[in-house]
């Protein structure tokens, strides 16, 4: 257990005042991607509110203002700033598909874990066996599964249905965690989140943005996939960062921050610290693997690469002003 002395002093390490928690995060994550973002975000913006319009999504309750207060064309704008309009719109629309899916899956699985198999159920059928949907949710996947294979290789199309059904597979994890009396120590519940993180199923879009697909050797070699782990967790660990705080006012226990404030029993600003170190490790491994390969590479194998490292920044500066984390420029990074 840390004592306020200790505290003190380690976040003095730094030598950079912060009033909350949000310039603590600026002042300590360490960030070597500059910020770019894509010219036609309210093209994609505009292309989501369509489409959910479409899909029967915006008909819901609560959709259209937390679609408002995550802004998911910003964020695709942001994580992959030169794609052509046409990746850039699926990985809108999968940014907003995603959030609407994880908002509902959490609400479900805090009641019940068990109430989440329909839902769940149904999207695995639409992603393994081309089922159809019963649902306005299910609609969505499916016609997002559409785009998809209209736009990539089958070979990616393949990978982007896997990763997209272990992602949803780590939800139902998530509700079993949150459903249990005690939290999950720090391994499990990082563990659970590089299931929930959503993130590596854009990597397939990732490809389908380069001039060819890579070949298998580029694509599976071992640096090449721990590469592919390294982005997913620095890019959704930086959101943990900003959301801690609502995260711990809703309850929710799979959070980066809230893992290490559990296990040492610290503040929070202490425990974002101690965050922050994992993930400027973490991004600085990814750095030194990337260069160590980038040699041997194709260009579209460093496209590739760069689509993963897109994720890493784009996840920063969204997370700094979207509205869903503005708690973050509201808490104390003294207390």
């Amino acid at each position: 257990m840390w004592t306020t002395h200790e505290e003190v002093a380690f976040a003095a390490q730094g030598g950079t005042a912060a009033s909350d928690l949000r310039e603590l995060i600026d002042a300590h994550l360490y960030m070597p991607f500059p910020f770019l973002t894509h010219p036609d975000t309210d093209d994609a913006a505009a292309g989501v509110d369509i489409w959910l319009r479409e899909c029967g999504l915006t008909e819901e309750a609560g959709v259209a203002a937390m679609i408002a207060f995550t802004r998911p064309a910003e964020l695709a704008a942001y994580n992959s700033p030169t794609v052509d309009l046409d990746i850039l719109q699926i990985v809108s629309n999968q940014i907003a598909y995603q959030f609407v899916f994880d908002d509902r899956a959490e609400e479900i699985g805090r009641r019940s874990p068990e109430r989440l198999l329909p839902m769940l159920c149904e999207s695995i059928g639409i992603l393994r066996d081309d089922a159809a949907p019963t649902t306005a949710l299910g609609a969505a996947l499916a016609d997002l599964h559409r785009q998809v294979r209209e736009r990539c290789t089958p070979a990616q199309a393949a990978r982007w249905a896997w990763k997209s059904r272990e992602y949803v597979h780590g939800l139902l994890y998530e509700a079993v965690a949150q459903a249990h009396p005690l939290p999950p120590r720090l391994g499990l519940s990082t563990s659970i989140r590089s299931l929930t993180a959503g993130v590596e199923p854009f990597y397939p879009l990732a490809e389908a943005a380069q001039p060819c697909e890579l070949a298998s050797e580029e694509l599976h070699h071992p640096v090449m996939e721990r590469l592919g782990r390294l982005s997913a967790d620095a890019a959704v660990w930086i959101p943990d960062l900003f959301s801690a705080v609502k995260e711990q006012r809703a309850g929710g226990v799979i959070n980066l921050a809230l893992a290490h404030q559990r296990a040492l029993r610290c503040s929070l600003p202490m425990a974002v610290m101690l965050a922050i170190r994992q993930i400027n490790s973490t991004i600085s491994e990814f750095e030194r693997l990337y260069e160590e390969i980038k040699p041997g590479l194709s260009p579209a194998g460093i496209g590739y690469v760069e689509g993963m490292a897109g994720w890493i920044r784009g996840c920063y500066y969204w997370s700094r002003t979207v509205p869903r984390y503005a708690d973050a420029t509201l808490t104390s990074a003294l207390s």
